[in-house]
């Protein structure tokens, strides 16, 4: 059955009124999942609900978001289910958006965020900027559980890391070490795509139009936004979720995303439910859009109509640079959600993304809900002008 979107969303917003804004004219809501009927009635739990790349299998086979959805079976805590499960892409060097053989930052220096919050104790760890060590969730999951901080960032979170016993290693693999130095034989040296022109006539436009979170630039250089959200729900219904990456490849160094920020890159409450996102991290910074997805669940929202509607807020909040004359933008951006109930959903701004879940049906891609069709993308626009570099480099 297909609906219209109004139709879809008009039973939340009466709800969120305080939250609405004006959509954009071109926006609809995708109709290859119908989701209704999955507004209509609980899901199943337990259940699990991660970024595609959840999905990815380690040399044993092993498929990251089955890990944690057969430890939930089994009665694990949620928050160390999903953990578990992102530790498989982590530590996957062929995945380079997380942990070991993440694509390193503008100084080839692989740097990794990560984020977790615990649904039943109502505590939550962070890290950001942690260099040497593969396995950043399981180190914001420590500062968690040892200590009465939060988040901690740098250096000082590799001595923490260090401190608890995590062991030290070198996370730049030769396959992102040779996509860095393709990079860097550009002949700006990539530097446009994170540094801003502020010169009189400079060009104000920051990044090529349509860089996927996971691809290829001009079909030879790696380049990816990086991350894993998994977000679990246990039979009994306690929730958990984790936000992990190595960030932007090729940003500036000590470039910190959403992923670690509590509220942004993740963010759960034992009462509603769990949300993450993918992407650009600078988009979602701005509108706490984790948070925001789960308080729009709790006013009554479908987890589908809430994703759709903290999409629409980012674009809301986007500078125009990096949107084209019809409001959509030069970016992707993606969200997870899942409700206490086992509800779940996906949302990107794009046509054609996919979600990982995992249930008593099996784990499975979906299809994401959307605001644009593909054909709505702005065309790719090549770059008129570099920026030289502010910084001298050895």
């Amino acid at each position: 059955m297909s609906i219209s979107r109004r139709d879809f969303l008009g039973a939340g917003a009466a709800t969120a009124a305080g939250l609405t804004l004006s959509r954009p004219a071109a926006a609809r809501v995708t109709d290859v999942v119908d989701r209704a009927a999955l507004a209509r009635k609980p899901g199943t739990r337990p259940i699990v609900v991660s970024a595609a790349n959840g999905m990815t299998a380690d040399a044993s086979g092993k498929r990251g978001i089955v890990v944690a959805y057969d430890m939930l079976v089994k009665g694990a805590d949620p928050l160390d289910a999903a953990v578990a499960g992102v530790n498989v892409v982590e530590l996957n060097p062929e995945d380079q958006s997380v942990g070991l053989g993440g694509l390193p930052n503008e100084d080839g220096v692989v740097q990794l965020d990560a984020s977790c919050m615990h649904g039943p104790t109502k505590r939550a760890g962070s890290v950001a900027c942690l260099e040497g060590i593969a396995t950043p969730s399981l180190v914001a999951k420590a500062i968690m559980d040892h200590t009465d901080h939060i988040m901690l960032v740098g250096d000082d979170a590799k001595r923490f890391a260090l401190r608890m016993g995590f062991h030290e290693q070198n996370l730049l693999t030769d396959k992102s070490r040779e996509a860095w130095l393709r990079w860097k034989a550009q002949g700006d040296g990539g530097t446009t795509r994170n540094w801003i022109d502020t010169r009189p006539n400079g060009v104000r436009r920051t990044s090529r139009a349509f860089e996927p979170e996971h691809g290829y630039l001009d079909g030879a250089l790696a380049f990816t936004t990086g991350t894993i959200n998994m977000n679990a729900v246990t039979a009994s219904g306690d929730v958990a979720s984790v936000t992990t990456t190595s960030g932007l490849s090729w940003k500036i160094p000590g470039r910190v995303g959403d992923s670690p920020i509590i509220g942004a890159g993740q963010y759960c409450d034992n009462t509603v439910g769990a949300a993450g996102s993918t992407g650009r991290g600078e988009a979602n910074i701005k509108v706490c859009g984790a948070f925001l997805a789960v308080e729009l669940m709790r006013q009554g929202m479908d987890p589908e109509a809430a994703l759709v509607k903290v999409m629409e807020r980012v674009l809301a909040m986007t500078e125009p640079r990096l949107l084209d004359d019809k409001g959509r933008p030069f970016f992707d951006l993606q969200y997870y959600a899942v409700a206490k109930d086992g509800r779940y959903a996906g949302a990107s701004a794009y046509e054609g993304a996919q979600f990982a879940v995992a249930d008593a049906k099996g784990a499975r891609l979906e299809p994401m809900a959307y605001l644009f069709t593909k054909s709505e993308r702005p065309a790719d626009r090549p770059l008129s002008g570099s920026m030289p570099r502010l910084t001298p480099r050895p």
